[in-house]
């Protein structure tokens, strides 16, 4: 019994470690830095969207809270 608790102990070791070198390999290669500068700049680009939509959102309120009229600015 105990060897069989040991062989499948060594199983999953083996299965575990297997899938983390294939998970290395594809990212050490031109293709998976490829895919983590792609990441990386699309992550950018979010956060850069999320703040412009932050800002627009903001200004909006203290145009409302301060009375001013977006129209009246475009006329100056």
């Amino acid at each position: 019994m105990k060897r069989i608790l040991w062989m499948g102990i060594g199983v999953a070791i083996g299965v575990i470690a297997f899938r983390k070198i294939t998970e290395a390999q594809s990212t050490l290669g031109p293709e998976g830095l490829n895919r983590a500068v792609g990441r990386l700049a699309d992550g950018i680009y979010d956060f850069a969207d999320a703040i412009r939509d932050g800002m627009q959102e903001r200004e909006t309120e203290l145009r409302t809270a301060l009375g001013i009229d977006s129209q009246d600015v475009a006329r100056r």
